[in-house]
């Protein structure tokens, strides 16, 4: 197949979308397909060349006059790629894609990721529109999204071209025990109450540390938060990683407080590195903790609660550690791989219509001569 996958841009900054897409393009190229990547450009230029993934540059800036410069670039680029499948990512791309494409010129394919954004209901133009996890088809469906057209495609990075080994990381010198989050420094991901938790916490257990592993635009909004307290030299931003499982590797509790979340990737790596997991009960996140079994699941905005798990954990030694083991199991479905090969399947399924449709359209045009 000639696959073409759009997405906002390939740069190096831990956004989920676009790591999700590296990853199908690279694997894809790995099973013999001709694949393509139209984007503004980033740091995984370079892996997407060393995977034999060609490059389009695409700049889908959302200004009128750039989106007429984007319609006219993307025609061009479908005209010389010529693909069977074009893989949109983000909802600009799902639009240019679905408004300019021909009849039967190519199958499209939507991936939806933050389902919660109102724009979301636009990855419906695409022909078989994937969700990251069953809570984000239930919603798709609730907003109108026909079942016919949606299929489930559990998320995983595990194993990973972008990454090395998880066994060839050096865990980071943390102090202990240490609570850490790896999050878009965005409120939105609850980075007010896990703070807020541990100021609750810090009396108690004086040894504690909390590493925010992130960038955002609210990051300075939450450092000015910590500076108020007595706390502020225990709780350390550092800012972007690009190993961030060096940190989880040092982790004795790993936090994601977010108020929704369709999947939670970061849980799956947090995950592999043997961290015990306290996580919002919200949208996919159960769905990535085993229901539950995997890690404590704690209603989303709500400090308290999430402190009083923290305490639980930090207190009982023996709970820690047997949720530090639950969490290195029942792996195998968070990896890059079963992604590939389920969102190829989605794919045939489409090429299989397609060439049904060939095929109808030929008898009838022999039929009519």
């Amino acid at each position: 197949m000639r696959i073409l996958h759009i997405t906002n841009h390939v740069q190096q900054i831990g956004n989920g979308i676009v790591n999700v897409a590296v990853d199908l393009a690279c694997l894809q190229a790995k099973n013999g397909h001709h694949v393509a990547v139209a984007s503004a450009g980033g740091e995984y230029e370079t892996l997407l060349a060393n995977h034999d993934v060609h490059h389009f540059h695409l700049d889908q800036s959302r200004t009128p006059i750039n989106l007429i410069k984007a319609a006219w670039r993307y025609r061009q680029i479908i005209q010389e790629f010529q693909p069977d499948i074009v893989h949109a990512h983000m909802m600009t791309g799902v639009m240019l894609a679905g408004i300019l494409r021909n009849c039967g010129e190519y199958s499209l394919v939507s991936t939806v990721h933050n389902e919660f954004q109102r724009s979301a209901i636009l990855m419906g133009l695409a022909d078989r529109v994937i969700a990251v996890s069953n809570a984000v088809a239930d919603s798709m469906v609730r907003r109108g999204i026909s079942k016919s057209k949606l299929r489930v495609v559990a998320n995983g990075t595990l194993n990973s071209p972008r990454n090395r080994s998880i066994k060839d990381c050096q865990p980071m010198p943390l102090c202990h025990p240490a609570i850490t989050t790896v999050a878009g420094m965005y409120n939105r991901k609850g980075i007010v109450e896990l703070i807020e938790a541990f100021i609750k916490i810090a009396p108690e257990v004086p040894q504690a540390h909390l590493y925010l592993v992130g960038n955002g635009p609210d990051r300075a909004m939450f450092e000015a938060m910590v500076q108020n307290t007595p706390f502020c030299h225990r709780i350390h931003f550092e800012g972007f990683q690009s190993e961030p499982q060096r940190y989880m590797l040092s982790t004795d509790i790993f936090v994601l407080a977010s108020h929704c979340e369709s999947f939670g990737l970061v849980l799956t790596e947090a995950r592999e590195a043997g961290c015990a997991i306290i996580a919002s009960d919200v949208d996919g996140i159960p769905e990535t903790l085993d229901r539950g079994q995997a890690g404590l699941l704690v209603p989303p905005k709500d400090s308290q609660t999430l402190a009083n798990a923290l305490i639980y954990l930090l207190k009982d030694p023996e709970q820690l550690q047997n949720l530090k083991s639950q969490a290195k199991t029942n792996l195998e479905r968070f990896s890059v791989t079963r992604v590939n090969e389920e969102t190829l399947s989605v794919y045939y399924e489409l090429m299989d219509n397609y060439s049904l449709f060939n095929f109808r359209t030929a008898q009838e045009l022999v039929v009519s001569k």
